[in-house]
């Protein structure tokens, strides 16, 4: 371990609610800590604030008195940068502008001695950037912490371009001692978290142009069908739909407007109209006193089907179904030669369900098709998404509708888009998972830590491909390049090798 002792001091430059965060963490850990921040008053605002928090922690049970006094006597707020000469280890948590942070840490770099770490807390700008007019750059690191600081494990360690080995295990090791869990990874657009979860949002704002469906029910899908904590619409009211596109803007850009990343003309114009999200008592939903939320679109209840009939194996998790129907006391029988490769069921009526291959239903307008959306676990699922074909008549979408309904699930029917919702939200997770992985971002393991942590995902996506595989991933992902083009769902070549040697 290459920690810092708990002996020498940690400053903080920057003292809203991140900075407040970073300083509790480091305090709380032993250390002593200095608040910096350029507006007048405000760093003895924060040392209050700060103090208060401690005083929470005891009325929890989580520290004594005696160690919420010993920390109150380490903490002291600073009225000038040179107050921190004697810091080990300087945290940036200022505005994301990077000339404010180049200039700030060029500063510091006359000041603290030559072995000081200086870390820098940004979410999206480029570490390498930062510490370019450094005298010595080796030294500067990224240390991404989450909010709220003191409550999430997540911390990305970002190696600059420059960043010397000793100066990112120094500053991973420190993370580690803190009670934390870090993840290394290397200066990339978005870093770990915030370049993988890209398409959580942006396929939920994609489907929602493409009218697949209302937010309410999106949310819901992606929820209740694949055990998401939140959906994308109501998070990004959370954390503010100015911030959530304007990260997206800079990977975007970053990524020299990859179309994999194009940021939403719809998320665009509802930060054009101040509809902010919470903060702004509307987003998405409305958040004034009295209003409720929009319930998500849900069928009403349809009578089961008695039998169906099981075409080929279902593929990936959709093979648990069969089972599901069973014990759900519909009979289920077996075609024994299949004269197609994909798995389907065959309803009463001759219309096929199957999952969702990335195609629209209406592939052939002359079939009945009608398309169910992915779950990674069927069983603890309690919604799914049916989309239906032009030929599909409303007795075929109500047998299927009441066959998902006999096996405890709610049914949302939303249009007939390619890759539905939660497919094409987990195959473009996963794709990206696996290229950052196969360019050296991070480890796939720390790939899966990260996005559990930082994002409380239900799983980790190196976890997901290995489920369904990087064939079935990456066929999906080319039949919807096929039919909508342009480049945003082209699987990545680390994927398609991954799927080659699968086969």
């Amino acid at each position: 371990m290459t920690a810092l002792a708990t002996s020498s001091t940690v400053a903080v430059v920057g003292t809203g609610t991140m900075g407040q965060g970073i300083a509790q963490v480091a305090l709380v850990a032993g250390h002593r800590v200095r608040l910096y921040d350029t507006a007048p008053g405000r760093a003895g605002q924060a040392a209050e604030a700060v103090t208060a928090r401690l005083d929470r922690l005891v009325e929890k049970g989580r520290i004594t008195a005696d160690e919420r006094d010993a920390a109150r006597g380490r903490l002291s707020p600073a009225t000038a940068l040179p107050e921190l000469a004697d810091a080990a280890l300087v945290i940036e948590a200022i505005l994301e502008q990077l000339p404010a942070k180049q200039e700030l840490f060029t500063a510091l770099e006359d000041i603290v001695a030559a072995g000081c770490l200086l870390a820098t807390n940004t979410s999206s700008l480029s570490v390498t950037a930062i510490a370019g007019r450094l005298r010595h750059p080796g030294r500067c690191v990224g240390m991404h912490f989450f909010n709220p600081a003191p409550l999430l494990p997540l911390v990305e360690v970002i190696s600059g371009f420059a960043t010397e080995e000793a100066a990112a295990t120094t500053a991973y090791d420190t993370a580690a001692a803190w009670g934390k869990r870090p993840v290394r990874c290397t200066d990339t657009p978005g870093f770990v978290v915030n370049r993988i979860a890209r398409p959580f949002y942006a396929e939920a704002l994609r489907a929602y142009e493409e009218r697949a469906a209302d937010p309410a029910t999106i949310d819901a899908v992606l929820r209740e069908g694949a055990g998401f904590t939140m959906g994308p619409f109501e998070l990004t009211d959370l954390i503010g739909q100015d911030v959530n596109e304007a990260v997206t803007h800079s990977v975007w850009q970053a990524f020299f407007q990859d179309p994999k990343f194009t940021p939403s003309l719809a998320q665009r114009r509802l930060v054009e109209s101040g509809l902010h999200g919470r903060k702004a008592g509307r987003g998405w939903f409305d958040y004034s006193e009295g209003a409720g939320r929009p319930e998500p679109r849900t069928a009403e209840p349809c009578p089961a089907p008695g039998s169906v009939g099981l075409h080929a194996e279902l593929p990936g998790p959709a093979v648990v179904l069969c089972e599901l129907i069973e014990e759900a006391g519909i009979k289920v029988t077996r075609d024994r030669t299949p004269e197609e490769p994909e798995g389907f069921l065959r309803l009463p009526g001759g219309a096929r369900l199957a999952l969702t291959n990335g195609g629209a239903a209406t592939s052939d307008v002359h079939r009945k098709h009608i398309r169910f959306d992915l779950s990674l676990d069927y069983r603890a699922a309690t919604r799914i998404a049916l989309a239906a074909s032009a030929a599909a008549s409303e007795a075929d979408l109500a047998e299927a509708v009441g066959l998902f309904q006999a096996l405890g699930k709610q049914v949302s029917v939303i249009e007939d888009v390619p890759g539905m919702i939660v497919a094409r939200t987990i195959a473009m997770i996963s794709d990206f998972a696996v290229e950052a992985a196969a360019r050296g971002v991070a480890s796939p393991e720390d790939i899966d830590t990260a996005m559990r942590l930082g994002v409380n995902y239900p799983g980790g996506p190196m976890e997901w491909v290995e489920r369904l595989g990087a064939r079935w991933v990456r066929d999906l992902l080319d039949s919807m390049h096929r039919q909508s083009g342009g480049g945003r769902y082209v699987p990545s070549w680390a994927l398609r090798r991954r799927a080659d040697l699968e086969e």
